[in-house]
Order: C-alpha cells, then structure tokens, then sequence
C-alpha cells in the first residue's frame, strides 16, 4: 500500500522513521511519500521536502513567511494527486497539516493524524475540523483521551509515547569511547539542546553559554540539531568550555548531569533520561504576546504538562536571562533537588505507558487502510 506522510519538524522525523519501520513490518508492499527528515530519508529516498525547509516557529515568522509557506501549501496537494497515496499520515504540525487534510478529505483521500495537534492548549475548536477532517486520531498523551473522549465526545486511539520506544532502541556507544572521539574532558557534562531551528538557536543559544564562565568545573556541549549545519554553530563556538557534538543527542544526555533545554519534545526526552533541566524559551516578542493571550496552560514544557505540576523550572521570555539561568542551573547541580527531580521523572515514565507506540500506531494504520481499500473495491 501508498503512505504519504507529513512530518515538519526533527520531532516528527524521528517519529516518522519509527512509525514507518513498523509498517514496514506489517506491509511488506509499503511504499512511501514523506515530508521529513534525515532519519525518513534513511529509509526511503521518496522525500518531498525536508523539514528544515518549512520549519517557521512563532505566529510573526509565519506571517513574514507566508507565502512560501503558501507555495509549500500549493505543491504538497499536486504532490499527493501525483502519488495518489491509499492513506495520509499527518503527524503533529498542525498549522500546515490541518489545511493539507481539510483538501484531503474533500478530495476522498484517508486521513489518519498521529500524535495529535496540541488543541488542549490553544485552538480548541480545531475539534469541530479534526472531527470532520481526520478518519482517524492516535494520541501520545496519557490526557489527551480524555480530553477527547469525554470532553468532545470524540473516539481516539492512546497508542503511548513513541519517545520511550525510540530511547529503548536507540544503539548507544561506549560512553569512553563517545567521549574520545568528540574531544570530551573528563568533567561534568552540562547538555545544551538549544532547539532544532535556526532561529531557535540564535535566541536560545548565546543567553545558555554564558553559563560557561560561572561553572568552570564542568564542559558545556552543545548538542547539534539533524538538519543544522556545523556553519549554524559557528558563531556560538568560540569559548574554550564549549563543544559541539552532532546529531549525537541521545549518547550526550546518557552521561549529562544536567542540562539546559528549549521548550520542546526534547524536555521530554531529557526527563526519560532522568538527567535534571532547566527548560528555557524565547521567541519574537509579537509571537509570545499573542501567544500569552491565547494559550491557556499553566505550563509549557510537556514534563510539568504531564504531571500537572511544576516538576522542572521554566523561564519564558524576559525571565530567560542570564541571572536567572545561572541561579536555576545552580540549584540542579544540588544533590537534593536532582534526585527529587529523577523521583518524578520515574512518575512521569509511568504515565506515557508501555513501550510499543510505534508498532501498535501503525498496526492499526495497516489494518485500517486495508479495510478502507477492500470497502472500495467492495
């Protein structure tokens, strides 16, 4: 069978590539279509566009983008008749996928959306397009049913989280041996995960490496984002504390002490890893005024969304400085509020539930596309 899926950022890569391992498993005939990334791109070469060409973050960058990502609009509908897919796979990345299954649906394609759009936090009356876009909704929140279920009367599928099938599965190297070869000194590691898009990194990342100079005991390293390029880093990497390792996320947080992280899907990584964090953000001053006034969540990083407390600090916008920063990295570094910290982390692995997200996801995409096709032909 035909899969085009739609994944617009590193998140959605890594998801992408396990979810189409796993129908690979299930559909021996599966040939895919994908907007993605380099894990994607591993496993077929059939890539439409790469995320690193579409990833706009904040409402002020899409306005001053918005024509190409109108363009990008235009060619993915011609580029889904060309394929003519037996099922679209969305996943995440709302404000693009949303329009792409509104079209898709109308045009009496199978729409099957995982790991759903944020709509608890803001948007919430995406429900009424989703309950008529979307064939089919697979969700990794362990509240996310809930909310759908019973708040909007609306029938999803909870497969789990698909990070804990990734981190299980990821193959480690030899911790003396990732650090010999990255140039590594034998300190403490503070990880840097200062997001995945380059604007990302021009706001996040010089405020992080100040901490260099105040915590001379321990090695700062930066972990290198897929689809970046090492010239993205350059003008960051200047002091004698810092280094770069990239695309090597998962072997840096294994031996971090602590880390420093851009609010994002890799605060939930860095929590499954139980290495302590500030989660830091910074955006377009226009973006995050709007934002504040439409999304209501006490939280932003999904550690505290979760566990619907404040298991991680936050500092947002102006709160994101330098002092701050300093004080809150001081205080992961004590050794009563670390394990405190890795005590709800173990909490939190147990909401996300089992391993196996990306298997029982596309076990269910198999069998569904199937029945479609043969009511079809029926």
């Amino acid at each position: 069978m035909k899969y085009y899926i739609i994944a617009g950022e590193a998140s959605g890569d890594l998801h992408g590539a396990n979810l189409m391992k796993a129908i690979q498993s299930r559909d021996e005939n599966a040939h895919f279509r994908f907007w993605g990334g380099d894990l994607m791109q591993a496993l077929s070469s059939n890539c439409a566009m790469h995320y690193k060409d579409i990833a706009f973050m904040g409402f002020w960058e899409v306005i001053t983008n918005l024509d190409k990502i109108l363009k990008n609009i235009s060619y993915c509908k011609k580029d889904i008749l060309d394929f003519q897919p037996d099922t679209i796979i969305f996943i995440d990345y709302p404000g693009f996928n949303m329009r792409i299954a509104k079209w898709a649906k109308k045009t009496g394609f199978s729409t099957q959306y995982y790991i759903s759009p944020q709509i608890w936090a803001w948007k919430e009356n995406r429900i009424n397009s989703m309950k008529r876009d979307i064939d089919h909704l697979y969700v990794i929140l362990p509240f996310e049913k809930e909310f759908y279920e019973q708040k909007h009367h609306h029938k999803v599928d909870f497969v789990g989280h698909p990070l804990i099938d990734a981190i299980n599965t990821f193959k480690y190297k030899d911790e003396q041996a990732f650090k010999k070869e990255n140039d590594l000194l034998e300190k403490p590691i503070i990880a840097l995960l200062p997001g995945s898009r380059r604007q990302e990194i021009r706001k996040m990342l010089s405020v992080m490496m100040q901490m260099a100079s105040s915590f001379n005991e321990h090695q700062f390293v930066i972990a290198g984002a897929p689809g970046l390029t090492k010239e993205d880093y350059d003008p960051f990497l200047k002091k004698d504390n810092i280094l770069m390792v990239r695309d090597q996320t998962y072997n840096l947080l294994r031996i971090a002490q602590a880390a420093l992280v851009t609010s994002g899907t890799a605060t939930l990584e860095t929590a499954l890893f139980e290495v302590p964090q500030v989660v830091c953000y910074k955006g377009n001053y226009f973006s995050y005024m709007i934002a504040k006034n439409i999304i209501n969540l006490n939280y932003i990083s999904l550690v505290n969304l979760i566990m619907d407390e404040e298991v991680v600090k936050e500092l947002i916008q102006t709160d994101f400085n330098k002092a701050n920063l300093e004080r809150e990295l001081d205080n992961l570094l004590k050794e009563e509020n670390a394990l405190r910290i890795k005590k709800k982390y173990k909490e939190l692995r147990i909401k996300l539930g089992r391993q196996g997200a990306s298997q029982r996801a596309a076990e269910l995409i198999v069998e569904r596309t199937s029945s479609k096709m043969q009511e079809s032909i029926l």
